[in-house]
């Protein structure tokens, strides 16, 4: 499935205020709410949190840069 880079930007504004999942490059992955991201791809998440382990280790408000995201889970759309 081929995903175009304005689809991503509609998907990524529509998760805004939203929890998103985040793998990271160093194998960690981070949960947090979706404050705002730009066309590199450099998100701020607030109430993040990392989730690599058992226990979650509170992160506060973070920015991650583009380049070090492998993969991102957008919570699912409410069908109305």
């Amino acid at each position: 499935m081929i995903i175009m880079a304005d689809e991503i930007s509609t998907l990524m504004a529509n998760s805004k205020n939203k929890v998103v999942l985040l793998r990271l490059r160093n194998n960690k992955t981070i949960q947090g709410s979706l404050k705002d991201f730009d066309i590199h791809m450099n998100l701020t998440l607030e109430n993040a949190e990392d989730v690599s382990e058992e226990k979650p280790n509170p992160l506060g408000k973070v920015l991650l840069r583009g380049d070090n995201i492998l993969a991102i889970s957008l919570p699912e759309e409410e069908s109305n």
